[in-house]
């Protein structure tokens, strides 16, 4: 085989886990390292497709965000979703993924280290031979998971993890940890995962910000209708706020919570203004109703986008929390934040020590 390189497969027991942020903040560490990276991600699943080429998205934006030249990204081999499922079950697609991952990935030279981003969970991709462990064994891959923190619970899980990857698990990221958790998961959780033979490399502590969604990803889910400031749907919002209650309980509710996206009725107007007055990120109506004149000129003043929504609050909000559950690190700032976080609490030596590589020669 002509590559020499090592390979790396970020994988996680469930979707949302932080893959993509953890391939952002390592691979920054990586390059400070000196060492020459490369990326790929086998099985796309969010995917844009334009003008007739599918692409993507969280390969594009890691590329344009690491700066990787062309011969440094691995093209991605399947489209998950339901067309390509129905494709395979009707035997329609008889392709050898496996083969094309060999070809893809191992024939090509890609630098001293490939960063792989695996699929959503472990069983993701098994139809086509592209599930974590599957790849991990054709390209002889070690694997890094990456597991967002509920509660001690969680060491069932990375248990079972383990025992399914074997010695190919090389360690482990748990993000999102709440501040009041961060204690007993050092002091109790991270002891017992090491004795079990899983090197804990991180703990990275809950981020509001990492957690937070831009207007405009609320305008796209909502299907909403700008009203005003169409050029801010770049802010951040980081909580939700429901406006159903009278005003005076709304003020101090809406005056406890930061960065938030309002939803209320377009009828509320008191409700309006005491949100826009307080710091919100935006206001989102329900019912098609337009707010007044008064609030939309208050809005355009304060920078602050309101949407409106042929919605039902109840639905509204539902719709809201769900993409906060999906959240991505699409943003300048967030891909910041989590370098910073990476380079406060992950153990880059450990991992290099793990992968065998030794980047002082690169330093020198």
């Amino acid at each position: 085989m002509p590559t020499s390189a090592k390979y790396l497969l970020i994988g996680s027991v469930e979707t949302y886990s932080g893959k993509s942020a953890t391939v952002l903040g390592l691979s920054h560490q990586l390059k400070q390292k000196g060492l020459d990276i490369a990326y790929g991600k086998p099985l796309g699943t969010c995917l844009n497709a334009s003008a007739g080429t599918i692409i993507e998205e969280d390969v594009q934006f890691i590329t344009q965000s690491l700066q990787l030249p062309e011969n440094r990204v691995a093209q991605t081999l399947l489209a998950l979703n339901e067309v390509s499922v129905q494709k395979r079950l009707r035997g329609e697609d008889t392709t050898n993924y496996q083969q094309s991952l060999v070809q893809q990935y191992l024939q090509i030279p890609r630098g001293d280290l490939v960063l792989l981003e695996g699929a959503g969970d472990l069983s993701e991709g098994y139809l086509f031979g592209l599930s974590l462990l599957q790849v991990a064994a054709v390209l002889d891959a070690d694997v890094l998971l990456v597991h967002r923190y509920k509660s001690l619970l969680s060491v069932e899980t990375l248990l079972s993890a383990k025992q399914l990857i074997g010695d190919r698990l090389i360690g482990i990221v748990i993000n999102e940890v709440p501040a009041e958790q961060l204690e007993v998961g050092n002091n109790v959780l991270r002891p017992f995962l090491e004795q079990q033979g899983i090197p804990v490399l991180a703990m990275l502590p809950k981020s509001d910000l990492l957690g937070s969604v831009s207007v405009g990803e609320l305008v796209k889910q909502l299907n909403a209708e700008v009203l005003c400031r169409s050029d801010r749907l770049d802010l951040l919002v980081e909580t939700l706020a429901i406006g159903a209650m009278n005003v005076n309980s709304a003020v101090k509710y809406f005056r406890k919570r930061r960065n938030k996206a309002v939803v209320t009725g377009g009828d509320r107007v008191e409700i309006q203004q005491a949100a826009l007055e307080t710091s919100t990120q935006c206001l989102i109506l329900t019912g098609k109703l337009p707010p007044p004149a008064f609030i939309l000129n208050r809005a355009e003043e304060l920078e602050i986008p309101i949407l409106s929504v042929d919605l039902d609050t109840l639905t509204t909000v539902e719709i809201v929390d769900r993409t906060f559950g999906q959240v991505r690190v699409h943003e300048p700032l967030k891909v910041e934040c989590i370098r910073q976080l990476m380079s406060e609490h992950f153990d880059i030596d450990r991992l290099l020590s793990q992968l065998g590589l030794n980047p002082a020669a690169a330093l020198s």
